[in-house]
């Protein structure tokens, strides 16, 4: 019986000392620890997921204030601006127009004043001096950000008047230095002029059409691109610019930008006014550089204000056929002026969009009035971190109807990439979608929802987006 007993107590104590031998998955605890709690998935760290893109700055408004001062006030900003994640600040006509202190550079008089010159009742340009400029451009250089040069080069304005044998009357076409032109650099007559001995007149909509520079003029192309100190060398080479935007495009025909670019080079977009995607394709394939995507512009006016209908999202635009070429924005200069009741964002939506672009194929450029505005900016920041790392991969759309929007980026290698949801309606929504992901934990990385969902093992989760707002999902880790 004795024995009996202790063949019993044996096998308990052999059960006890084989159970409690550890599993390799079993936590570790040292003695008199606690277990630890198990690990709760973070957010990314998306500095660890730089997709190398960044975002334009386009640095001004109409009519800046205060007037010769604006280069010491963009001088103040741009280290703030580029760690922000901007990589191209796109700067005014920084010559002197017709208007003097008061042009917006748009009225292009001395191609090479930049604010050093007396003449048009100013030293300065509406904007500063030339030493102003400058200093401006060294220090967005300093802190890695490209300068993009407002180029205008269709129309003239501020000459002096002289008899025109070719219109039979008098024409402002005279630019030396006793009238508009008093750098002595680039003077004219009517001879580099439509209509001359060269060319018939101009055809089209134009800007001052007496005053339009005719582009086959070999003293217009050796001063415009290919002297060593034209306009584009000059402001290149002796003034520091990295890259051009070509104001009104439709008044030049598009082997001239090509001349240019074959010149110099350098990051170029052109301001072709138009919401039609196959012109805009069109021009881009004549030109070889990038166009503003007019299209996209007026296709979320239409989803977002005109007819609140998210479905005019999936319709034409250049970022769809183009995306390499395609800089998208939601406002500009031009669509902000005080006049302008048509085409425009509207206030209340104009978030929306920048995340509309931001999360989506092409370069965006943000508008200075909505991103030092205080009420956008901090919202702003977080979708530039958002396209400057999730953004990326391909663009596949999920859903789409009349008041929701849900875009997957694909990802690519490590990084994740990233889902778009917009909902236009008065209630908040959740929808199924298929992702890339599987047994991952998602969140709203915009933070518009706290709403954090499990993907299932076959890769659908349920998204979540407020009413009215959008929301844009990654996975944890």
């Amino acid at each position: 019986m004795k024995k009996k007993i202790i063949y019993f107590g044996s096998l308990i104590s052999m059960f006890l000392v084989l159970n409690a031998c550890s599993d390799d998955n079993d936590p570790i605890v040292e003695p008199g620890g606690q277990i630890p709690a198990p690990e709760v998935p973070q957010a990314l760290d998306l500095a660890n997921y730089q997709n190398g893109s960044g975002v334009m700055l386009q640095s001004f408004y109409w009519d800046v204030e205060p007037r010769g001062e604006w280069w010491d006030l963009l001088n103040q900003k741009a280290e703030g601006w580029a760690d922000a994640g901007i990589d191209r600040l796109w700067l005014p006509v920084a010559t002197k127009g017709q208007s003097g202190g008061y042009s917006m550079g748009y009225d292009p008089s001395d191609y090479f004043d930049f604010g050093e010159f007396n003449q048009h009742g100013t030293l300065e340009t509406r904007f500063g001096s030339r030493a102003e400029l400058e200093s401006l451009i060294a220090n967005a250089h300093a802190n890695d950000l490209e300068v993009i040069a407002d180029i205008v080069i269709n129309h003239n304005s501020g000459g002096g008047l002289e008899f025109n044998p070719y219109r039979n009357k008098q024409t402002y076409t005279l630019f030396n230095e006793e009238h508009g032109n008093a750098s002595g650099m680039f003077n004219r007559n009517f001879e580099d002029f439509y209509p001359n001995g060269v060319s018939d007149f101009d055809e089209g909509s134009l800007f001052y059409p007496e005053q339009n520079l005719d582009h086959h003029r070999e003293n217009v192309k050796n001063w415009l691109w290919k002297n060593d100190n034209s306009v584009a060398k000059y402001y290149q080479n002796v003034m520091g610019f990295d890259g051009w935007r070509f104001d009104y495009v439709q008044g030049f025909e598009p082997w001239v930008i090509k001349e240019w670019m074959a010149e110099v080079g350098g990051f170029a977009v052109g301001e072709n006014w138009t919401g039609n995607g196959a012109e805009l394709e069109k021009w881009v394939e004549e030109t070889g550089i990038s166009a503003f995507d007019f299209a996209c512009f007026y296709k979320m006016d239409e989803a977002f204000d005109r007819n609140n209908d998210l479905t005019y999202l999936g319709r034409d635009m250049l970022r769809k056929t183009y995306p390499a070429q395609a800089v998208t924005f939601v406002a500009n200069h031009d669509t902000e002026k005080d006049t302008n009741t048509d085409n425009n964002i509207s206030t209340p939506n104009k978030m929306k969009a920048y995340a509309y672009i931001l999360t989506h194929d092409g370069y965006p450029s943000l508008f200075y009035s909505d991103y030092e505005n205080s009420t956008f900016q901090g919202e702003l920041k977080k979708l530039i971190s958002i396209h400057n790392s999730l953004a990326t991969g391909d663009v596949e759309v999920l859903f789409n109807d009349t008041d929701e929007y849900v875009m997957k980026r694909a990802g690519n290698g490590t990084n994740p990439g990233l889902i778009l949801y917009i909902n236009i309606s008065g209630n908040t929504k959740r929808r199924e979608v298929i992702t890339n992901w599987t047994g991952k934990k998602l969140m709203d990385y915009s933070g518009k929802t706290s709403y954090s969902p499990n993907v299932n093992t076959d890769g659908r989760v349920n998204i979540e987006a407020p009413a009215n707002s959008y929301s844009i999902y990654s996975i944890m880790e």
